[in-house]
Formats: C-alpha cells, sequence, structure tokens
C-alpha cells in the first residue's frame, strides 16, 4: 500500500469505493459536463486571465461586487497567491486543520502559532481561542467548517474574532470550501470588513475537483489587486470558467444535495455508533472518527478507501475521515467495516 497525506489520490491504489475525498455524492452535475463539451472551441484559445464572465456569474451568485472576487486554479492555488501577495511574519492556524496552510506559509519563512483544539470539546473552537489572537499575529486562518473535524465555528465567537481581527489589523484568511453542505451555520460575511478574505471552491459542492476552481471574496478591491498580481497570468483555464458559469445555474442539484448530506451523515453517525466506534459530531459532509490503527488497510484490501489523519496535527493513526455519500455506498462502508472489526 502506498499511503499520501490527501484524500482522493485514487491512482495509488486500486480503489472501487473512494471515501477519502469530501465531494458531493451527486458527482459532477451533467449540465456541466455538457457545457465544457459544448464550449470545446474555446479551448484552442488563451482563456480569459480575468475571468471576466466567471466572476460576473460569481458575483450575482454571491451578491457581491465583482472588483472584489478573484479567482483561481482551486483553492489552493489562492492559497498560496494570498501568502505570497501579503507575506506575513507571524500567523495562526488551528490544529488539526488542513495541511496546506502550514505548507504555503512555511514556504515563506512564516513563523506559525498552533491553537490545539481539545477532543474534549469534540474538536469545537471555543471563546479561550480569543486569548491566542495577539497583536503580533499578522495572519489567521481559520476552515469553516474545519477539515477533518466538520465542525463549524460558533456564529457569536466568529463575529468576536472578526472585531479582534479588525481592531488589530489582523489580515483573517476564512476557509469556507465546505460550507455550502452546512446552511444552518453562518457565513463570516456577517462581519465582513476590509481584512478579512474568504476562500471557496467549486472543488466539493459540485464534485469538479480534476477542473481546478476557486475563487476569494476580499474585503476591499486594494486586496483583490495584490492577490490578481500573483501567480500565472493565465491562472484558470477555459474548461473550468466554462464550468464555474454553468455550475452556478444549478438550483436543484443544490437543493438536492442540502437534502442527502444530513440523512446519509446521521445513517453513517448511528451505524458508527453500532459498531461501538468513537464519533465527532460534523456540520460537513464528511465525519472523523476513531478505530484501530490497520483499519485504513483492512478496508483498501476490499478496495474501499478512507482517510488516515495522523498527518494531522493533534492526531494519529487511529483517527480517520469519511465522506458522506449517496446510501448505497455507504452501506457498503458499514458493511465492510463490520467485516473488518468483527470478523
Amino acid at each position: 500500500m502506498i499511503t499520501e497525506s490527501h484524500g482522493g489520490n485514487i491512482f495509488l491504489n486500486p480503489v472501487q469505493y473512494d471515501f477519502s475525498a469530501n465531494l458531493n455524492p451527486l458527482g459532477l452535475p451533467e449540465s456541466v459536463r455538457q457545457a465544457v463539451f459544448d464550449n470545446s472551441d474555446l479551448w484552442e484559445h488563451y482563456p480569459n486571465p480575468y475571468c471576466t464572465e466567471l466572476r460576473k456569474a460569481i458575483s450575482e451568485h454571491e451578491n457581491y461586487p465583482s472588483e472584489k472576487i478573484i479567482c483561481g486554479n482551486g483553492a489552493d492555488d489562492l492559497l498560496y497567491r494570498i501568502v505570497q501577495a501579503f507575506r506575513p511574519e507571524n500567523a495562526l492556524i488551528c490544529a488539526p486543520t488542513f495541511g496546506e496552510y502550514r505548507k504555503a506559509l512555511s514556504e515563506y519563512d512564516c513563523f506559525i502559532t498552533e491553537y490545539l483544539l481539545s477532543e474534549k470539546d469534540n474538536f469545537l473552537l471555543t471563546e479561550s481561542f480569543l486569548n491566542a489572537l495577539t497583536p503580533d499575529t499578522d495572519i489567521l486562518i481559520l476552515c469553516h467548517p474545519n477539515n477533518p473535524t466538520g465542525r463549524c465555528i460558533p456564529a457569536e465567537l466568529l463575529g468576536r474574532i472578526a472585531e479582534i481581527c479588525n481592531d488589530n489589523k489582523i489580515l483573517l484568511l476564512c476557509d469556507e470550501c465546505f460550507l455550502d453542505f452546512a446552511p444552518d451555520s453562518i457565513s463570516i460575511r456577517n462581519f465582513m470588513h476590509e481584512n478579512i478574505i474568504i476562500l471557496k471552491a467549486f472543488t466539493k459542492i459540485y464534485a469538479m475537483p480534476g477542473l481546478r476552481l476557486g475563487y476569494v471574496l476580499t474585503g476591499s478591491p486594494e486586496h483583490a489587486r495584490k492577490i490578481q498580481q500573483t501567480g500565472q497570468f493565465w491562472s484558470v483555464s477555459a474548461p473550468a470558467q466554462t464550468a464555474g458559469i454553468s455550475a452556478l445555474k444549478e438550483k436543484n442539484y443544490i437543493r438536492d444535495t442540502l437534502k442527502l448530506i444530513p440523512q446519509e451523515r446521521k445513517f453513517l453517525q448511528d451505524s458508527l455508533s453500532e459498531l461501538h466506534l468513537k464519533y465527532y459530531p460534523s456540520d460537513a459532509n464528511f465525519i472523523l472518527f476513531r478505530a484501530e490503527s490497520d483499519l485504513k488497510a483492512k478496508l483498501l484490501s476490499e478496495k474501499i478507501l478512507i482517510r488516515e489523519c495522523s498527518d494531522y496535527t493533534g492526531l494519529d493513526d487511529t483517527y480517520y475521515r469519511i465522506a458522506v455519500r449517496n446510501h448505497k455506498e455507504n452501506q457498503v462502508l458499514i458493511s465492510a467495516l463490520r467485516r473488518c472489526l468483527h470478523g
């Protein structure tokens, strides 16, 4: 078995069911697939470097000024470009959380402070976090809901964090790539100010990771311009721009997603409980749980891939993350878990 530090790498192992990548179980909308093919004549030309039509569509979708929107080659591309644009010297992140934050910051020799989330609190960010926000912090990166824990930040706490960052001129980058799966939780947009940048992606909610498309909502046009000036000139391909414009028209698809996810998340959580496995409450389309340390290898022998989480700060090889898939796939996973754990 070959290991990897991210989910979704089905090319290294023989996989029939991928629970390691937190993608919409409905799959890529057919209208998006068709739109990409129908506009293949655009592939013979350089893409619009400013994503003019795509930004206009995002602006209408988000009800947000297009001059404060920047598109990129996935959320990761924009994360690195933001760090490059602002060159922070001192950063604060939570742990466990998405590993690319640390990697992007480290590439620019930024000093990183990690605030450890407590298992006793089910990895929920609590008010004590406010004590870690010191005036010498240049950038705070939050994941809302957090990956791999699936927890959203309580609304009141989110507002207080935004206020402190504004008072102390701390750049607040809030990754909301999974927030579309948690409609009952509020966005940091409710507390928007010029030092906030919101990171979003088409990757998860529209199940299109191979097309690589993300965007940011910035608190000011000046911040948008700084980010635009970093990275490669043609950062978003023509197929990705077409796919994004088409995806934003998918209203029924989103409605069906928001009906399916909580229903299937509950099924998985109830099933994990019946198997006497400790799981942590999630607001997102994935679940963190604990089991024996060789579970990933056992499931892989049945061509099922899950995310082992020992590379996350604060977790070890008994922590696993699984995506919420459709009911048939979820039943396959639970049956396999039962065999692996109890024979």
